[in-house]
């Protein structure tokens, strides 16, 4: 089937705009689409770059513009990878003619073709973002061969790195941690700053990694914090320029990412940095893909876990207070020793 324009609806936030990209990629290299257009907002524009070409990409400014677009550009169908209600309403609305989604958020009855996820008691089964989102383009026969995300980091651009380091002090050729520590879904997500920071200095005694603290738009507070509680030297870039596409310079460049459950864990899987990620009331199963690299370290055992509130409803918060520096520092040494040992061993030779 033929189809002259397909609109493709991203998601809202960091983290599964990056895990939709295996699918933007596929949808885009489809013969059967005469023109794709990846209707992002406009924040998280500077995620894609380089990985859909910029004819391709429409940012979107509001909820009233995206109407407008939908209606300017009259797509002949529509990939819904964001879960929002909105979204659909407003495909609906522009008449979009094939509508395919996710059956969340109720609104089974905008879409024309539709992903089930399934239930548990009731409840949606909490199953990998990234799988739902590959079964979803599976509605338009799209196939997606990988799941890896796919971002792009220029040689200018992690020069251009590189250099900025430099110029706050960091040696050129210095093996560094990234450290975010923020959550923009809310505090529940927030590990104690002082246990980033004690992480960050035996990461620094035991592997002489450098550190570079950094974080998205609001969490300079939160950065400084982490920082000057490190012992050893740490770097803030709060009051640097930092932006999406800075940050993904910024963790190709890295050799490990720390990180809270947020977004930019995504960035390293893509960059194939190791990443020890921690995590508190979120279900481990919603993300459980690229972890290759990857190291979810929570509490496990609670039974008020996973309990998916932006604030402990309970007021202990014992998921996170109750997740050791040992733990995070183990984690990550088990990866950056897997790193190692694979690029020491030599490839088999084929029979």
């Amino acid at each position: 089937m033929k189809v002259a324009c397909l609109a493709i609806r991203a998601p809202n936030w960091v983290g599964d705009v990056v895990m939709a990209t295996p699918v933007l990629v596929a949808a885009l290299a489809d013969a059967r689409f005469g023109r794709v257009r990846v209707l992002v907002r406009k924040p998280l524009v500077k995620v894609l770059e380089g990985v859909v070409p910029p004819e391709s990409l429409v940012p979107l400014e509001s909820s009233a513009h995206e109407l407008q677009v939908l209606r300017t550009e009259r797509p002949d169908a529509i990939l819904l990878l964001s879960n929002s209600f909105g979204a659909a309403w407003r495909a609906a609305r522009a008449g979009v003619p094939v509508r395919a989604g996710s059956a969340l958020s109720s609104r089974r009855v905008l879409l024309t073709h539709a992903v089930v996820p399934p239930t548990r008691d009731g409840r949606r089964a909490p199953i990998p973002t990234a799988h739902l989102l590959r079964d979803v383009a599976g509605v338009l026969a799209i196939g997606v061969p990988s799941l890896h995300p796919v971002l792009a980091a220029s040689a200018e651009e992690r020069a251009a790195v590189r250099a900025k380091l430099a110029g706050l002090g960091l040696a050129p050729d210095a093996r560094f941690v990234v450290c975010s520590p923020g959550a923009a879904f809310g505090a529940a997500k927030l590990w104690p700053v002082e246990r980033f920071a004690e992480s960050l200095d035996r990461l620094h005694e035991r592997r002489g990694l450098a550190a570079v603290v950094s974080g998205g738009p609001g969490e300079e507070p939160l950065m400084d914090a982490v920082a000057e509680r490190v012992r050893s030297r740490a770097l803030s870039l709060a009051g640097t320029p930092r932006d999406l596409a800075t940050l993904r310079a910024l963790v190709a460049e890295a050799s490990l990412m720390l990180v809270g459950d947020s977004g930019p864990r995504w960035y390293a899987a893509a960059f194939d940095v190791p990443c020890v990620c921690v995590m508190g009331p979120n279900f481990p199963e919603l993300t459980a893909t690229s972890l290759e690299r990857a190291a979810i370290v929570r509490v496990e055992g609670l039974e008020c876990s996973p309990c998916i509130q932006r604030r402990c409803p309970l007021g202990h918060h014992r998921c996170m207070t109750e997740l050791g520096v040992e733990r995070v520092v183990a984690a990550a040494e088990r990866l950056l020793d897997e790193v190692a040992l694979a690029r020491a061993t030599p490839p088999r030779a084929l029979a």
